[in-house]
This record gives structure tokens, sequence and C-alpha cells, in this order.
């Protein structure tokens, strides 16, 4: 990942946090869809929330990958959560195809 980061890390509660940092682009898009599908199918947290605090912006393809790790999630009894989304960024999520119980704190 070039401009990103993505921090990891588990609360007391059993709750996967994933954190990515700075621009989501396409040359991001493999390594995040690979962490998600692993923390999904077989980490299996029975919470999945991603903080989205610190994104700038996300690509279409990130968009989709979002709305794709909700079903996901869906299909493998993990709930998953979008969290600190800006307004815009929540639209986008939201066209997306993620529903929008799922987006919390948004700013």
């Amino acid at each position: 990942m070039t401009t990103t980061t993505v921090d990891v890390n588990t609360r007391t509660d059993g709750t996967l946090v994933i954190h990515p940092q700075g621009i989501l682009d396409d040359t991001d898009a493999a390594g995040l869809c690979r962490t998600l599908v692993q923390a999904i199918r077989h980490t299996r947290p029975l919470r999945l929330v991603l903080d989205l605090a610190d994104v700038q912006r996300l690509d279409p393809i990130n968009l989709g990958t979002f709305a794709a790790a909700c079903h996901l999630g869906d299909d493998h009894q993990v709930a998953v959560f979008l969290d600190h989304s800006s307004t815009e960024l929540a639209e986008q999520l939201a066209a997306a195809g993620v529903p929008r119980h799922r987006l919390r704190g948004v700013t």
C-alpha cells in the first residue's frame, strides 16, 4: 500500500477493528480485500469494525469492497460496522450498497 497504512487490533470484548489511514485507491484494493476476507471467513469475530476516521478518500473498488464485506459478514454471522466516516464518504458507501444501519458515528 503506497500512501495507506492499516492497523488491525482486537478489543477486549472480541471486536476486531481495522483502521485504514490515508487514501485508499486501486493499488490498495487487493491487500484490503485479503485482510477483510481473512478477518470475516477465518478469524470470525462477533463484530468487525472498519474505523474510517482517518480515511481521506475511497476509490470505487474499495467502496464496493466495503459493501461486499457487509454482505460476506452476514453470510458468516459477523456483524460488520463502518465507524467514523465523513458525511460525504457515508453517502458514497450507502450508494455502493452499504446498509445505512452499518454506518455509525458519521461526522
